[in-house]
């Protein structure tokens, strides 16, 4: 290549015997194979008119500061590199400290970067194509680290690295499937108990119907459930129903999903739309936006008004003394398909009462249906009249606090 000063550059081993003998070139290159830069690669520049001169090629070092005596602090520390301090580097055996060479000074020439970039590329493109190599890390040239085996940028054992049909399926995989493996072993202890209160209260089997309450659940838990057979479900969030639901009941068509949780009346109209039953109303407002919702979707899910029967003020529901006027106004006023009742009696207290004062409730205005009783009451319910228990915990677990 043309040199811009109009010179060209020669390697010193071409020039013939005769051109170097007794030049100043071959005393310096004498010396330099024998000085404190021996080794390095000695050039020539040819001028123009014939004259030629040693050009010896620069030697990068690291710039560092003189030594100190480490101090009782540095002295006890771990003999790595300082992420954060960036500064200092803790000699293990010479009892000495100094600063971290400069990275700019230590910086590989563009051949070495060029070649280091490629063997790894090489490494990553032979592992993707013969298999999942074990997650490493190894020290590369000058400091820097370069990962092996991961030519994507994610993770080995990702789930999403893991193509269908290509390289073997992680060894963790089957701890995310043990987590669900006993949920039909508590579907079926539940049921047993459900039927167990139901002849004990001397009504007929099936008469109280079990509620999965899968909130907070991933969609791999409902489909372990659906397995074992369990076809009715609770979600408090719509949100999070939205996210779940439509896939599962593609698949399960028979699939029933309550809606249990507080619902906000701007979230009305998605609710009618993706829920069978929605338990939670409460209040006027509330009562116009599902009007309004299922005459613009077309749909008309069954509706359950929540009573606090506790009078708790950090609960949802309609008073037990405006429940009346309420159930009238809805079922008059704006002709909504009202079924039943829901209630969830105060933790500290005997939920027995609470029971039977919504049961007398809704035998008063003619309603069949009482979603009442949890996992640490439902037989309770079973023997005061609940058609529908809601349990959650007892069969999916406990949940992670939020």
């Amino acid at each position: 290549m043309a040199n811009p000063r109009g010179k060209r550059r020669i390697a010193w081993a071409d020039m013939p015997p005769s051109a170097t003998a007794g030049h100043p070139a071959a005393r310096a290159r004498e010396a330099q194979r024998s000085g404190p830069s021996a080794g390095a690669p000695g050039w020539l520049a040819v001028g123009k008119a014939g004259e030629i001169r040693t050009t010896p090629a620069p030697i990068r070092r690291a710039r560092t500061r003189p030594a100190r005596p480490c101090t009782a602090a540095e002295s006890q520390a771990p003999r790595r590199f300082n992420k954060n301090d960036n500064k200092l580097r803790v000699a293990a055996r010479s009892g000495t400290c100094s600063p971290a060479p400069n990275r700019r000074a230590c910086r590989p020439s563009p051949e070495i970067s060029r070649t280091s970039r490629r063997a790894r590329h090489s490494f990553a493109t032979r592992a993707a194509t013969s298999g999942a190599a074990p997650r490493s890390s190894t020290a590369a040239p000058f400091g820097k680290r370069a990962s092996k085996g991961v030519g994507s940028g994610r993770r080995a054992g990702s789930l999403n690295s893991q193509q269908p049909g290509g390289m073997a399926l992680p060894a963790r995989l089957p701890i995310l499937w043990r987590m669900f493996d006993d949920i039909p072993a508590n579907l079926t202890r539940i049921r047993a108990r459900i039927e167990a209160a139901t002849r004990e209260a001397g009504r007929a089997p099936g008469s109280a119907q079990l509620v999965a309450v899968s909130k907070a659940n991933p969609a791999a838990a409902l489909r372990a459930a659906l397995i074992a057979g369990q076809r009715l479900f609770g979600e408090n969030r719509v949100q999070e129903a939205a996210g779940k639901f439509p896939e599962l009941r593609a698949e399960y068509p028979q699939l029933r999903l309550h809606i249990i949780g507080p619902l906000q009346s701007n979230k009305a109209r998605d609710a009618v739309r993706l829920a069978d039953v929605i338990e939670t109303l409460d209040r006027p407002k509330l009562a116009l936006a599902l009007a309004e919702a299922m005459q613009k979707e077309g749909r008309r899910p069954d509706l359950l008004i929540q009573v606090n029967t506790g009078a708790e003020p950090q609960k949802a529901g309609i008073l037990p003394a405006e429940a009346d006027a309420f159930i009238t106004l809805c079922r008059a006023t704006h002709a909504l398909p009202v079924t039943g009742l829901m209630c969830i009696p105060p933790a500290e207290e005997d939920p027995g009462p609470h029971f039977d004062m919504l049961a007398e409730l809704a035998r008063k205005h003619e309603l069949n249906t009482l979603s009442m009783g949890m996992s640490g009451d439902f037989e309770t319910a079973i023997r005061h009249g609940a058609t529908h228990v809601r349990v959650g915990s007892a069969i999916f677990g406990a949940r992670a606090p939020l």
